[in-house]
């Protein structure tokens, strides 16, 4: 007789739905159907389409942090910033090609660190010191050079300050490397405004020629390698760099060929005096942003470059809508500005401010003396506000672990 559905079998305990006779899927040890993962408010989601953080939060916080950099030449400060920007894209990149460019941008800063150094010891510097280090036979120079020297004695206050110089520009590039780590640039291209997606595409274009060349040379050397062909040499780099030239173009008419079944290109007609209107605000508001970073960046300017910053990213923005009348575009699946974006965006934004603040009230810390020469001192609440910048590495979407590794 056949047990009715919704009874349980008799000798079975009260909460035991598996038929006598048979093991459960437990006891065999056969595979569970698939199992879903909830994860709590406060923990960060897997990074997949639907939950991916907008590319342009991962700008807006890296340039945060280039803000702040910008404002000090501790390099306690500097350093910290260079941590956090660091650890944030070791939790946080995947294995994608751009993800594999923060290393040469650290590579890029200890250059710039160095180059700084040798021009300052060779070139010398107005600042006064004390501490001579070495002299370098010092080479005359014509009447029309006057005012630069080539060689002379070096002191330790000058090398002190072009380090520290160079330190806050590497920091910079550091900065920038984190955006390109983390940020998609297709994704990013996707989420421009419609006036600038012409732009856009070029430089997206442009910065993926590069990398395609590379890796034609590569697979090109790998395959003389294996037919037991030389791969160094004149008559190898020729032999080698007419196919490399061949996929180019080859690659470059089908892009064209793509851009233009895609509608690339085809504007809608708008009056002449919304166009007008619309080049005038672009313009205007891209002179205000340059003049409140300016006025951001320097010293003295940061009670108007903030202002003016604001006016002019208002104008820029304005005129971007106007413009964006003109071309005929819609988004598949466009990416969505969350609340971890707003979070992520913000923590930039938070350290940027919170510096630029302690740079008015604290100059002594965020800029250490030189002359005379005195070990830089780690102000506490400065750094403590350049800790916000970790924020990303906990509250944005976790890649996956395949594409992690």
């Amino acid at each position: 007789m056949r047990p009715q559905a919704g009874r349980v079998p008799t000798g079975a305990a009260p909460g035991d739905a598996t038929p006598p006779g048979r093991s459960g899927p437990a006891a065999s040890g056969a595979p569970q159907g698939p199992t879903y993962k909830r994860n709590r408010p406060w923990q960060a989601p897997e990074a997949r389409r639907a939950t991916a953080l907008h590319a342009g939060a991962w700008w807006l916080w890296a340039l945060g942090l280039a803000t702040a950099a910008s404002r000090t030449t501790n390099p306690l400060l500097l350093g910290l910033v260079v941590g956090v920007a660091g650890y944030v894209v070791a939790a946080r990149r995947t294995a994608a090609p751009w993800a594999r460019s923060y290393g040469a941008f650290l590579k890029l800063g200890l250059f710039v660190i160095g180059l700084r150094l040798l021009f300052s010891t060779l070139l010398g510097s107005p600042l006064p010191g004390t501490h001579t280090l070495f002299t370098l036979p010092e080479l005359p120079l014509p009447a029309w050079a006057q005012g630069i020297r080539f060689g002379g004695k070096v002191t330790a206050e000058q090398l002190v300050f072009a380090f520290y110089d160079g330190a806050k520009l590497a920091a910079l590039l550091i900065c920038v490397g984190a955006a390109n780590a983390l940020a998609n640039p297709a994704r990013l291209l996707k989420s421009l405004p419609a006036a600038l997606y012409e732009a856009g595409v070029a430089v997206v274009v442009a910065m993926t020629f590069a990398p395609n060349m590379v890796a034609d040379v590569v697979r090109l050397r790998t395959a003389r390698r294996l037919r037991g062909r030389p791969t160094g040499g004149i008559k190898a780099i020729l032999q080698i760099g007419l196919p490399v030239l061949e996929g180019a173009l080859e690659r470059s008419v089908a892009t064209a060929a793509s851009m233009d079944a895609r509608g690339y290109g085809r504007t809608a007609h708008v009056p002449p005096a919304v166009r007008h209107t619309t080049n005038a605000l672009t313009l205007g508001g891209l002179l205000g942003m340059c003049a409140g970073t300016y006025g951001l960046l320097a010293a003295q300017g940061a009670g108007y470059g903030l202002p003016v910053l604001g006016i002019g990213l208002v104008l820029a923005l304005a005129g971007l809508r106007l413009g964006g009348r003109r071309s005929v575009r819609t988004r598949y699946r466009p990416d969505r500005w969350g609340a971890r974006a707003w979070l992520v965006a913000a923590s930039g934004a938070a350290v940027a401010a919170l510096l630029v603040y302690a740079g008015t009230v604290d100059p002594e810390g965020l800029r250490p003396g030189v002359v005379p020469l005195v070990a830089p001192a780690l102000p506490l609440w400065p750094a403590a506000a350049i800790l916000i910048g970790l924020l990303p590495a906990f509250v944005a979407p976790v890649p996956p672990k395949e594409a992690s590794q």
